[in-house]
Parts: C-alpha cells; structure tokens; sequence
C-alpha cells in the first residue's frame, strides 16, 4: 500500500504527503484521505494517468520479526468429536464433529468452510478408514485401488459444523488474514482418538483405529 500511495505522488495526480493505508478509505470508486475528504482521486483517472499499464504493488506476507517477536502467527483450531461404539461388533461412527478455527480475517466464508469441511472429511478418513498396507519383501503396495484401499463415503459422514472466531491479527500482515489450508484435518484424527478412548476406555495410538482394535 506504501508503494502505491507513493505511484500516486509520482503521477502528480494529488498531494498526498505521508499518508499511510488506515488514512485512506477506498469507496465509490475513489481512493479518498480520511482528514480531508477534498482529497480524492478516482480509480479511472489513475488508469488514465498511468497510460494504461498496470498498477501494482508487492509485498511480502511474512510478519516483521522485529515487530512479532515471540508472537504465533499461525492459524489455530480446536476440535470436538462425538462417537458411537458397537459394544459387540466394535463399529465406529463420528456422529457430531465442530472445528473451531481463528484464522483472523475470514475474506470468503464460503470457500473457507468448504475448505475445513473438506479437511474435517479427510481426518476422519485418516482416523478410521485410510490404511496402506506394503508388502516388505517385494517393496510394493498390497492395497493399490480403491476396492481395498478404503475411503469413507456418504454413509460414514454425518453432521460436521465449523465455527470461524473472529480475530484481529496485525503482527501476520496488512490485511490480517491467514491461510486454512490443512488446518481442518489436522486436529480431527487425535479428536476421534480421544472420543474412542472416553467412549470405551482404550487409547489407541496406531491409526486408522478399525474395529478389530476395539474386541
């Protein structure tokens, strides 16, 4: 934002002195200077001024390490997982799953959700179903398709939910926002793990947990 201000002042459209980003507002179409609403300037005329070519400015989305210090700047969540165990046969079923996520500035919701939800999918697959299984003799795979290499499908997913917390981040960037890439499968395996073991009193470390574990 620095460097764009400072395109302005090359094109000598306004003065804009020292402004900083949280001295401007963009609305309407128009960059204006928040003490002094006189000085605007249109997007269009920027173009105009610039002859067309593009208006960019790189910046690195790495906190300051003079200014973070000791301070996390990663996305975080917690998990909760409710379970249902076959007293007899041993079977498994997540019933209810939440993921709490604090990611700072949720930009899309949508597509953020879609992403933890599809993260929460893929632990619980982790935790229950996926397994591959070599043979150490010929250094092959025995499980090699999806007839034996198990996945979950509609039946094994019930009700997921995730929860976004609001939080104001200034040390990770500019904008305050963070990446939710894997943070939706992370926290589900040790979860359902430690629902299994409240449930039946077994804690179990080598996953996926099938129920041949449980009798």
């Amino acid at each position: 934002m620095k460097s764009f201000l400072k395109k302005l002042k090359i094109l000598k459209i306004q003065y804009w002195g020292d402004t900083k980003f949280n001295q401007v507002t963009f609305k309407n179409g128009f960059i204006i200077h928040n003490d002094n609403p006189e000085i605007k300037v249109s997007i269009s005329e920027i173009f105009e001024a610039n002859e067309g070519k593009p208006i960019k400015t790189t910046n690195s989305a790495m906190p300051n390490p003079l200014t973070y210090g000791k301070k996390a700047r990663a996305v975080h969540s917690a998990v909760f997982v409710e379970v249902e165990v076959d007293e007899e046969l041993g079977v498994i079923e997540v019933r209810r799953a939440l993921t709490a996520v604090a990611a700072g500035k949720i930009i899309n919701p949508k597509t953020a959700e879609s992403q933890v939800l599809g993260g929460m999918i893929w632990g619980l697959s982790k935790a229950l179903h996926e397994e591959t299984i070599v043979d150490h003799e010929l250094g092959k795979y025995m499980n090699a398709n999806l007839a034996e290499y198990h996945i979950p499908v509609h039946a094994d997913i019930h009700d997921l939910q995730v929860l976004f917390i609001d939080e104001e981040d200034q040390f990770v960037n500019d904008l305050g926002v963070k990446g939710v890439g894997e943070i939706g499968g992370v926290g589900m395996p040790p979860a359902v793990t430690n629902a299994i073991f409240h449930a039946t009193g077994k804690r179990i470390y080598d996953l996926p947990i099938h129920f041949d574990k449980l009798l």
